[in-house]
């Protein structure tokens, strides 16, 4: 918006104005059309404009983000995704860069990739679609698959351990890392909108049932008379209870998660959450939570201040062109260090 243009000129969108013209072709029932309408529901929110917005995506279901919003896009190739975001965030600052993935796109051929756009800081939104299964091809196991899972591509169930999308995420240093699940709206209202409004790389891993291959894979959080007892919600500056009427917790025990009972230990006993903790080691353990064993964190894990990569090489370019000066194109190209050969 120019310093000219006065607020009120400016339409208020609403959720609808994010929509394309495309006809939204996922399976009936799949947790994407949820994380869709959250998605769009947070931009109409937030003020954000469809001419400063872009989709980018790699290979997968989730893949067809793009198409279904009413935004700049790009449908790239399989787990680049990361690496076309940080080239449009670069060229064009001012764009609201996001990245729609999935477990097997961003965490398979694309896991180098995600690992860098992670750790550089660059300003996009990564969102990490996971059903713990390969739905575009057909069922076969993926890089968050449990394991032990029987596929089409491993009939007698898999030997390999899943991956824990956060834990990399923390690992690569990630300066806002977060979880929520497709069914629990206002939930994931919340965390996308947290997400949307932080500046630097902003992952979130969105929990998504595949009603066809993987129907029920996180049953566990999503049911609601098990749900207290196997999800607990990240707030900042609480402890950490679960359960109904909150009657258990989490404290540390040499120097491990344990689950008590909070009558017996007293709520100062507990485990209190920090989301800026520079220090990104308790949101590591926290990732590292997982059911049965424990209840599993949603919410943020983890929001700090960071210097962003698209900001410093920017930076750098206009460093540059102030030192090059009135420099001619042939003298730019040849560069200082050329000689003539006899």
């Amino acid at each position: 918006m120019s310093a000219n243009t006065k607020a009120a000129d400016v339409p208020v969108l609403q959720p609808k104005d994010f929509a394309s013209d495309q006809d939204v072709r996922w399976c009936p029932g799949c947790g994407d059309y949820s994380i869709l309408a959250q998605v769009k529901k947070v931009l109409a929110k937030i003020g954000a404009r469809p001419e400063k917005t872009v989709f980018i995506s790699g290979i997968g279901c989730s893949s067809r983000f793009p198409y279904y919003m009413n935004t700049y896009g790009f449908h790239s190739i399989h787990g680049r995704a990361p690496t076309f975001a940080t080239g449009v965030k670069v060229a064009n600052p001012e764009l609201s860069v996001w990245i729609a993935t999935g477990d097997g796109d961003g965490l398979s051929i694309g896991g180098n990739h995600l690992m860098h756009v992670i750790r550089r800081n660059v300003d996009v939104n990564i969102l990490l679609f996971n059903n713990r299964i390969y739905g575009l091809t057909k069922g076969q196991y993926s890089p968050t698959s449990e394991h032990g899972k029987k596929t089409k591509s491993s009939p007698m169930g898999t030997v390999e351990w899943p991956v824990r999308p956060l834990s990399i995420a923390l690992g690569a240093e990630a300066t806002f890392a977060a979880r929520a699940i497709d069914v629990d709206v206002k939930h994931l209202e919340y965390v996308l909108e947290r997400a949307a409004t932080h500046r630097g790389t902003s992952f979130v891993e969105i929990y998504q049932n595949c009603n066809i291959f993987n129907d029920g894979a996180y049953g566990y959080a999503t049911d609601r008379t098990a749900k207290p007892d196997n999800v607990i919600y990240l707030e900042h500056g609480k402890p950490l209870t679960f359960g109904r009427d909150a009657a258990k917790g989490i404290r540390l025990h040499n120097l491990r998660p344990e689950v008590v009972n909070v009558e017996e230990v007293g709520p100062d006993d507990l485990l209190i959450h920090d989301e800026q903790a520079r220090e990104p080691s308790l949101a590591y353990m926290l990732s590292r939570m997982r059911y049965p064993e424990f209840p599993e964190p949603v919410g943020v894990f983890r929001c700090v201040d960071a210097p962003c990569f698209d900001t410093q090489v920017r930076d750098q370019v206009r460093e540059a062109q102030a030192k090059a000066g009135d420099l001619d194109f042939d003298s730019i190209i040849a560069g200082p260090e050329t000689w003539t050969v006899a």
